[in-house]
């Protein structure tokens, strides 16, 4: 038997998934000691950064998963700078078997966000009179796996 709609979407159709659409959902930027904090440094800053995934199920096929990102520089006790940006998307997944489709939804689609997340931290600290911020590639796979081992440390903490 074929799918004859020629979508993937039918019975038979192949799984897909598909990005819908992406956007900032929130984004704040703080320089709070500007503009001495843009002044030349003898030592490089330390950065901070702290990144969770949340989704939520918004149809039966449809997803909206979101990257939070929170990146911060600091100079000994000097706050430089301060970022927060929460990036998400809508995602369609199609004949995807129920087993798979909370690892897709918390792995793969973080990881088809984290380019245009990563240009965005990148441009906000260079708006921000900063050199641009390239965020190394986060293993989602491993983020994945923590959050598993934490939630099933939890009940167990809890008797």
């Amino acid at each position: 038997m074929t799918d004859t709609n020629g979508n993937g979407s039918g019975p038979t159709g192949a799984p897909a998934l598909n990005v819908l659409v992406q956007y900032v959902k929130d984004l704040s930027f703080e320089n709070p000691n500007a503009p001495r904090s843009l002044q030349p440094r003898q030592n490089p800053p330390e950065i901070g950064i702290q990144v969770n995934v949340n989704a939520r199920q918004i149809s039966p096929e449809d997803f909206e998963v979101s990257v939070t990102l929170e990146a911060s520089a600091t100079e000994s006790e000097e706050v430089l700078f301060k970022l927060e940006v929460d990036y998400g998307g809508v995602f369609r997944l199609l004949n995807i078997p129920a087993e798979q489709i909370h690892p897709i939804v918390m792995i793969e689609c973080p990881r088809l966000l984290f380019p245009f997340l990563r240009q965005v931290v990148a441009d906000a600290t260079r708006n921000g009179g900063f050199p641009p911020l390239y965020i190394d590639p986060i293993d989602f796979f491993a983020l994945y796996q923590q959050r598993a081992a934490q939630a099933q440390q939890a009940p167990a903490n809890a008797n």
